[in-house]
């Protein structure tokens, strides 16, 4: 019996890629948002779910740690790295010059952004659930005057034509997947995990340095490092980290023992496979 992976939908979204190439024998169940992924896995209506988490070029999906670090105690079992092509479609003729109106995810938008203001100045940017949700959008916007950025495999399931190819700002444009579960993956040799922390006495020097020197003296080499605004006030942030090896190997459990030492909070958010290009 095939695996039930949610991601976010409709189809024709990036997310939709990214778990089709995940697992390409998944039965696949599209939801409209991020935490319904998570709900989705937690209730049992899905094994798994896959969201993205961060972009090359807008950086962290914020829906996506704060669904981690506040509301879900749901594991990152895998990780997927997806190249991303972005189209600008329209309704099969489509002056581009009577284009209004722009569709897309916030994310896409401002992954396009100096496409949108070279070219379209005076279009209204729209955001969209989805890129896929943003291309049926676009179709049933009177008198042709709309535009969305989606994927390629929208343009062919609502019927539009594609515009303009490649309009992503940078030609290296990549997003990062997830896929959640209620458990994450055992030990592999070859393993990253990911992490959140409070630091005790924020207010004052050295307490940041104090905490990720438990792994630097270790030799536990950290691939990401980013804060997120704790929810308790201005100035009081939570910290997210990701590090190379698994929470079960011995060097990095002694870490996080003794990274508590100098926290309020430590969350795991689990270990997983380090994604490897084979291309």
């Amino acid at each position: 019996m095939p695996k039930k992976v949610a991601y976010l939908g409709p189809p024709g979204t990036f997310a939709e890629q990214a778990t089709l190439a995940y697992d390409p024998a998944a039965d696949l169940l599209p939801l409209s948002s991020i935490p319904a992924v998570a709900s989705a896995v937690e209730t049992g209506m899905a094994d798994e779910g896959a969201v993205p988490i961060e972009n090359s070029l807008e950086g962290s999906v914020s829906a996506t740690l704060d669904l981690l670090i506040h509301e879900s105690s749901l594991l990152i079992r895998h990780e997927l790295v997806l190249p991303i092509d972005h189209y600008l479609l329209v309704k099969p003729g489509t002056d581009p010059r009577k284009v209004r109106v722009i569709f897309s995810h916030p994310q896409a938008l401002g992954q396009c952004r100096r496409f949108i203001e070279r070219c379209f100045p005076k279009a209204e940017a729209v955001a969209s659930l989805s890129t896929a949700a943003a291309v049926e959008e676009m179709m049933n916007y009177p008198e042709n005057a709309a535009a969305a950025i989606g994927t390629l495999r929208a343009a062919e399931l609502y019927g539009a034509e594609v515009l303009a190819a490649r309009i992503q700002d940078h030609p290296v444009n990549l997003t990062r997947f997830v896929v959640l579960a209620l458990a994450d993956h055992p030990p592999t040799g070859d393993d990253k995990t990911s992490v959140c922390f409070a630091v005790a006495g924020d207010d004052r020097p050295g307490t940041l340095v104090a905490a990720l020197q438990e792994f630097a003296r270790r030799q536990i080499n950290l691939t990401k490092i980013e804060s997120r605004p704790s929810r308790q006030g201005l100035g009081k942030y939570i910290f997210l980290a990701d590090l190379q090896g698994h929470r079960l190997d011995p060097v990095v459990a002694e870490a996080l023992e003794a990274l508590r030492a100098h926290c309020t909070m430590v969350k795991v958010f689990g270990s997983y496979p380090r994604f490897k290009d084979d291309v």
